[in-house]
């Protein structure tokens, strides 16, 4: 006997959809409607990240003598870091040297402790020249500096004096002042590639010809006849 099926009415059907989809809980949406809110909702704003170059620069800067808070990079278009530049300025100071590799021109960043003013500027050489006349010229939160042929740009920090000079025929001074303004506390990448590495570079071993290749390795003294 064929036996047909029973088809419920319409009627009978609704409040079974409606319990249905009733079962969950008011304002908790289902698993579709929260992927559909976490995809179209905008990501959270999370906090500026810890410099990861914090504890690597501390600890190169201090291996050198230099003060960690002293130490800054600067950027300079067709200017290199002559590495072995690299080093103390005063008790604890930081200074470097960038070469343009086209003309041989040196662009100087030195850092130290101290301040510079309207009535202290004139009283400081321009890059270390002692005895020579100097002459200051505000530009912008910057000093521009003139002396014994060279010219510099002075920018005054907290506790410390950023300076950047070279020869005033041999750098524009458009450039010194980007080199200026360019100049920031170096990130972890800039770290690794300014300072030292406090890592001592492994010894090469070094090869005695007198030790014969079998044995235990004793020095060859064997005399020869009549020797």
């Amino acid at each position: 006997m064929i036996r047909h099926a029973r088809v419920l009415p319409v009627l009978v059907l609704a409040p079974l959809l409606l319990t249905a989809c009733g079962s969950e809980k008011a304002g908790d949406p289902g698993p579709s409607a929260s992927a559909s809110a976490s995809a179209s909702a905008p990501a959270s704003a999370a906090g500026p990240a810890a410099d990861p170059g914090t504890g690597e620069l501390a600890s190169r800067a201090q291996a050198m003598g230099v003060a960690p808070e002293l130490v800054y990079v600067t950027d300079a278009p067709g200017f290199t870091l002559a590495q072995q530049s690299v080093g103390v300025l005063g008790d604890d100071g930081f200074s470097a040297t960038w070469v343009d590799g086209e003309t041989n021109a040196l662009l100087r960043l030195a850092v130290d402790r101290g301040t510079i003013t309207a009535g202290t500027c004139p009283e400081q050489p321009v890059g270390d020249m002692s005895g020579e006349h100097t002459t200051c010229e505000r530009d912008g939160g910057a000093w521009y500096r003139t002396g014994a042929g060279r010219h510099e740009y002075a920018l005054s920090e907290e506790g410390h004096v950023v300076r950047v000079s070279a020869e005033t025929d041999a750098v524009p001074r458009d450039v010194l002042r980007a080199a200026a303004l360019a100049a920031h506390r170096p990130d972890a990448a800039e770290t690794d590639a300014l300072l030292p590495s406090v890592e001592p570079a492994p010894a090469t071993p070094v090869e005695r010809g007198d030790l014969p290749p079998y044995g235990d390795g004793a020095p060859d003294n064997h005399v020869d006849v009549g020797g």
